[in-house]
């Protein structure tokens, strides 16, 4: 079995703090600011396909386990 490497992706983490959400009512605003609210929404009804998906549910961990600190220098050097 191969060792699973838990450090974060930095390319994972830095487009959370740059990428914008493409639909939807929170449509334009950047992933890392969207409310925990609309996670859950997702969690329960369930994450989009592909690479949008697997960056909301990222974000949704990281909310849901309280790291938003992880991201706070990036969201400092990106302006966010």
């Amino acid at each position: 079995m191969e060792p699973i490497d838990a450090k974060p992706d930095p390319e994972i983490l830095l487009q959370l703090v740059t990428m914008k959400m493409p639909f939807g009512r929170f449509k334009d605003r950047v992933l890392c600011n969207l409310p925990v609210s609309y996670l859950e929404w997702f969690q329960r009804k369930g994450f989009p396909p592909g690479k949008l998906g697997v960056l909301l549910e990222t974000m949704y961990v990281i909310k849901l386990n309280g790291l938003d600190h992880l991201l706070e220098p990036l969201k400092k050097k990106n302006r966010i």
